[in-house]
C-alpha cells in the first residue's frame, strides 16, 4: 500500500492498525500521538515517522524530483 504523504499514513494506521494494538504497546507514544491527533493537537512528521516505523511496520522512502 503506497501512500502521498506522512500525514496520510499516520491518519491511516490511526484508524486500523492502533486500535488492534495490544494493550501492553497503547503506552507512551503510541497513545500520546493519537490523543494529540485526535484532539486538535500538534504531531511533528517526524514523530509520525517514528511510531510508524516502530508499531507500524512502515518503509518510509522519500523521493524528490525536480521537474524541467
Amino acid at each position: 500500500m503506497k501512500f502521498s504523504s506522512i500525514p496520510e499514513a499516520f491518519g491511516w494506521w490511526l484508524k486500523n492498525e492502533y486500535p488492534d494494538l495490544p494493550a501492553d504497546l497503547k503506552k507512551g507514544k503510541p497513545v500520546s500521538a493519537w490523543r494529540d491527533y485526535t484532539h486538535g493537537g500538534g504531531v511533528s512528521e517526524k514523530r509520525m515517522k517514528e511510531i510508524l516505523i516502530e508499531f507500524g511496520k512502515f518503509k518510509i522512502e522519500t523521493i524528490i524530483t525536480r521537474e524541467p
